[in-house]
């Protein structure tokens, strides 16, 4: 299985292709891309460098035009998608349907891969796309568990790619609209869900941390508590005499030992999240999991390696997400 990874800087991206990805994933520095943080992303001439680094060693590099167009607007987009295509991309990773048919009718030559923003989770959704845009991969939403995937699998002709490791988000991708409420700023627009100039922290009379997004309170932690980055789907409320995580516990997804099932069931990309992270994490994270898909051939051994990663997960915290529905 391909080792897709992420990659927010130019930095992270030499980080990822010395440790062993097959493929790095990146976006431009604007609102064409669901990582938008000041800070992060790439110009086209820091894409066109580092795409020329990524392909001496051997890895290709995909570039995320996967928010959606404004109505009336799509101009920055199919932009984006000619500068990548200039850039000698590797492939197109999009949802909306207008960049999709710019890049299939003016670079037919780049390969098109169906953002995980595009929600497509019935085979008869993945065949619109196929049919009518030439789409070679489709990344599934993280609401899968593995039979699933491996029975959508036998009913289509494309490439599957999942989610393995790193934030895990509660809601449909490309359908939530939650962080709207707090910030006036859509993910699926803007690109980003908890925008870092609607994001402060505070201690009260007590000297507990409060996190806050968009001037509303979203968690508190203890004096001593991991702080984590505050998103209104892993927030911590009271409601009806409750407090706790109403929605989603902030803890990070890893299948790392699912990797075989997921193998069997016929997934050809495993991708890595964390295009905000920084370039030791890249490094850690996609070396270990380069360790575990070799392992699945007779390679070394990379349960340590793997189990270091704790670490740098969200709380310290890791789940399988959907892969085992165990609620069921």
């Amino acid at each position: 299985m391909e080792l897709v990874c992420p990659a927010g800087t130019p930095a992270a991206l030499r980080a990822a292709a010395d440790a062993g990805a097959d493929a790095i994933y990146c976006g431009f520095a604007d609102e064409t891309n669901a990582r938008n943080f000041p800070g992060l992303n790439f110009s086209p001439e820091e894409l066109s460098v580092s795409v020329a680094y990524a392909h001496e060693r051997g890895a290709k590099v995909l570039v995320a035009i996967n928010t959606f167009a404004q109505a009336g607007s799509t101009d920055l987009w199919t932009k984006a998608v000619d500068n990548a295509a200039a850039c000698g991309a590797d492939a197109i990773i999009a949802a909306d349907i207008a960049v999709l048919d710019h890049a299939a009718t003016r670079h037919p030559d780049v390969r098109l891969h169906l953002s995980v923003q595009a929600a497509a989770n019935t085979p008869e959704a993945i065949r619109f796309y196929t049919e009518t845009f030439g789409v070679r991969r489709v990344v599934l939403p993280r609401v899968f568990s593995v039979n699933e995937i491996a029975a959508l699998n036998r009913e289509i002709d494309v490439e599957t790619e999942v989610f393995v490791f790193g934030g895990l988000c509660v809601m449909t991708e490309g359908r939530c609209s939650l962080s709207s409420y707090a910030t006036g700023k859509s993910p699926n627009l803007t690109g980003v869900c908890s925008p870092p100039d609607h994001v402060d922290y505070a201690e009260d009379e007590t000297g507990r941390m409060k996190a806050r997004l968009g001037g509303f309170t979203i968690d508190c932690f203890e004096r001593g508590e991991p702080a984590g980055y505050p998103t209104l789907c892993k927030g911590r409320f009271s409601a009806m005499g409750h407090s706790g995580y109403l929605f989603e516990d902030p803890v990070s997804l890893n299948a790392f030992e699912l990797l075989e099932e997921l193998a069997k069931a016929g997934v050809t990309a495993l991708k890595i999240e964390g295009r905000q992270r920084g370039k030791a994490y890249i490094a850690s994270v996609v070396s270990a999991f380069r360790k575990a898909v070799d392992g699945l051939s007779g390679g070394a051994d990379a349960s340590a390696a793997i189990s270091a990663l704790k670490a740098m997960s969200e709380g310290g915290q890791q789940t399988t997400g959907s892969y085992r529905k165990t609620w069921r």
